[in-house]
């Protein structure tokens, strides 16, 4: 089974990526942390690295591309990014991962060590606009569509071992229809 999980930054997609990973043995592919990883390859914070991807469009389609070709050639993978489900409609569940600004804001603060909320907010702000602007530009995508969704959940209602379970409940289902 193909799995997808997306949702704004602190939406808590990774983490609920890895948990059903380990629960159900899924291989896992994320574009966030190849994201990431790429930015500190350069030496750029990930708003720097955002603007450097708005003027040279190749670097998100590669990512994009690379987590579409993987996510295809395996059966048992979790497809971790913002633009899984529209990049790989081919998998059997889609999921959208969403929780308020302010509860976001405040799990990448935690996990970022920002100075401040502030800074937090400033910069998860000036990251969702570039990534909005992109994602617009080169895939005529609206990122808060939630149309290729099977599955929308919100992060500030359940723990990520209660979406979990919900989750693994829809597979079990799924699995049962195949």
């Amino acid at each position: 089974m193909r799995i997808t999980i997306s949702g704004l930054p602190g939406s808590g997609t990774t983490s609920l990526t890895y948990h059903l990973a380990e629960i159900h043995r899924y291989d896992v592919i994320s574009a966030g942390e190849v994201f990431r990883q790429m930015a500190k390859e350069r030496g750029l914070s990930l708003g720097e690295f955002g603007a450097f991807c708005e003027e040279d469009p190749s670097v998100d389609k590669l990512i994009d591309e690379r987590q579409r070709e993987i996510a295809l050639s395996n059966t048992h993978i979790i497809a971790e990014g913002r633009l899984s489900g529209w990049m790989i409609p081919e998998a059997d569940l889609k999921i959208w991962l969403k929780a308020s600004l302010e509860c976001r804001v405040k799990r990448i603060f935690d996990r970022d060590q920002f100075a401040d909320l502030d800074a937090a907010m400033q910069a998860t702000q000036e990251r969702e606009a570039s990534e909005a602007l992109r994602y617009q530009q080169y895939y005529d995508i609206d990122i808060n569509s939630q149309n290729p969704y099977h599955l929308v959940l919100d992060t500030e209602m359940w723990t990520v071992e209660q979406l979990g379970i919900i989750v693994s409940s829809a597979i079990k289902t799924l699995q049962k229809t195949e």
